[in-house]
């Protein structure tokens, strides 16, 4: 059986990740699944998130969720929603302002092409993110390959 990665992109721009991998499923069932903060610890690639924390059933625009996390020691973040746009675009941010977003673009009704971007250029403290996220890319890229799963198994 074929081992499926997800392409590591090389943007070019400092503080600036991105990965994407194509999903046979629509754009729809993708969306939720991301949009429902409960699947986000069956898709997190980098082993970090422990949790939801006081999450509405489903995200929107302005909506705050927290996550219980463990990066060396347990510790729980507040995310905002700064970017929702139904069944093509979800982001979010927390205190420190990196951005992590979700773009679908549906190729056809059954298959979607899935960007995932990590963006740390407007962080509140550079040092902090620029030695702190270097393994951001290897685990969006595992997070991505999680979504393909879920995504691929709901439709089939």
């Amino acid at each position: 059986m074929e081992k499926i990665r997800a392409e590591i992109v090389d943007t070019g721009i400092e503080l600036f990740y991105k990965t994407q991998l194509e999903i046979k499923a629509p754009a729809k069932v993708i969306f939720d699944l991301i949009a429902d903060p409960k699947n986000h610890q069956k898709i997190d690639g980098s082993g970090m998130l422990k949790g939801e924390l006081k999450a509405p059933d489903r995200l929107h625009l302005g909506a705050s969720f927290g996550m219980k996390m463990k990066y060396v020691i347990p510790y729980i973040i507040k995310n905002h929603v700064v970017e929702f746009e139904e069944n093509k675009s979800l982001a979010w941010r927390h205190l420190m302002h990196n951005v992590w977003r979700y773009e679908l673009k549906e190729l056809d009704p059954k298959t979607t092409l899935v960007i995932q971007t990590w963006d740390g250029r407007k962080a509140r403290s550079k040092w902090w993110v620029s030695d702190s996220y270097k393994w951001a890319p290897r685990a969006m890229a595992k997070t991505l390959v999680r979504l393909k799963e879920l995504a691929e198994k709901k439709v089939s």
